[in-house]
């Protein structure tokens, strides 16, 4: 009889446990694909881009990817608070989809064929362009203003090698570890230009110390259209993402988030894109 009491017991722990794990799961949000309902959803971002995705002193996070990605976890059946924000640089966006180290990805991924073949995109929710962030009273107007002239983006980037190459090939163009490092030498004077995104430049452009200092070109070098990653295979929250961010932009919370963000840079943001049309 003691031999089957202890039984019972260990097979209840047995179950527990197994439901405990099940509970747990390793997909980067709760175990119903994107259902709601789970303790937390685990959200890619940007820990280093002001306006986009930032990581603020006090640990809380801000910016136009934050924004959307909490909208679309509310819509999902999350609270702000059962959000966990991971940083997911650029290089390993993929990999930590793929590895299930988060549900979705909201990081200035822009949607390409490659990025295609290895994850899903929901959206695109902002179709932002290459451009030129330079001092207000520069003139500095056209891309081949830059022949003589300083420009600079982060080591590794193809933004200012394009311009070099394509454009301005008498540019001397300088390569700095990040873009606030950039932000940083053109405020000096010590650079005539900075490129990359235009909503990136914009976020920089809209913090406290350099409002009013900076002005953007307005070239569109490119189209960069951003969507939210997700797991290749996984249509159930791709779909539902795609709604919310629909929802997101008819009910006007869209233009408020666009505002907020990058208002203070005079950001002329294009439309909100329509879902599933990219902008070639």
């Amino acid at each position: 009889m003691k031999l089957r009491k202890v039984s019972a017991a260990a097979a209840t722990a047995l179950v527990l446990a197994l439901t405990a794990t099940a509970c747990g799961g390793d997909d980067g949000g709760d175990s119903n694909s994107g259902s709601g309902g789970g303790d937390k959803i685990k959200i890619g971002i940007k820990y280093d881009q002001p306006g986009l995705g930032l990581k603020e002193p006090d640990g809380s996070f801000s910016g136009f990817d934050v924004d959307v990605a909490t909208y679309v976890a509310k819509e999902l059946g999350y609270k702000p608070d059962q959000i966990e924000w991971v940083e997911t640089k650029s290089a390993d966006r993929e990999n930590a989809l793929s590895r299930g180290d988060v549900k979705m990805i909201a990081a200035t991924y822009s949607i390409t064929d490659e990025r295609k073949q290895k994850v899903d995109f929901a959206g695109p929710y902002l179709l932002a362009h290459q451009d030129l962030l330079v001092k207000a009273d520069s003139d500095i107007k056209e891309g081949t203003d830059l022949n003589g002239k300083k420009l600079c983006s982060v080591t590794g980037s193809t933004s200012a090698q394009n311009v070099k190459n394509e454009i301005a090939p008498k540019a001397q163009l300088q390569e700095l570890g990040g873009y606030s490092e950039c932000i940083a030498g053109l405020q000096s004077n010590q650079l005539d230009a900075v490129t990359t995104d235009d909503a990136i430049l914009a976020g920089f452009a809209a913090q406290d110390q350099y409002k009013g200092q900076f002005k953007l070109t307005g070239l569109k070098l490119s189209n960069e259209n951003y969507g939210i990653g997700v797991k290749k295979g996984d249509s159930e929250t791709l779909n539902k993402i795609n709604d919310a961010l629909k929802k997101m932009v008819s009910d006007g919370s869209w233009d408020k988030a666009v505002k907020e963000n990058f208002g203070p840079a005079n950001y002329k943001n294009e439309p909100a894109p329509k879902i599933g049309q990219i902008v070639q």
